[in-house]
């Protein structure tokens, strides 16, 4: 999948938070439904219409790629 494709960062939107095209709905938000236990159809119907199951997808991917490329956040008390 090309995230690309429904995934933006734009330094002058969403304080260059990656957000779906089109929309100001930042990436992260979808990612946190989804962490607690949100279902894909819930995220669409319940909070962002506008959004398609390929947008979540998008947004998995992106965090996947992330972590490859070794985008990742330390944890505080990490052991």
């Amino acid at each position: 999948m090309n995230y690309n494709e429904y995934i933006t960062i734009d330094p002058n939107m969403c304080h260059g938070q990656p957000c779906f095209k089109n929309t100001r709905v930042m990436v992260y938000l979808v990612l946190e439904l989804l962490e607690a236990g949100v279902t894909t159809d819930e995220i669409i119907k319940r909070y962002y219409r506008r959004l398609t199951k390929k947008h979540i997808q998008a947004a998995l991917h992106y965090a996947a790629e992330l972590i490859k490329a070794g985008e990742s956040v330390s944890f505080a008390g990490a052991v």
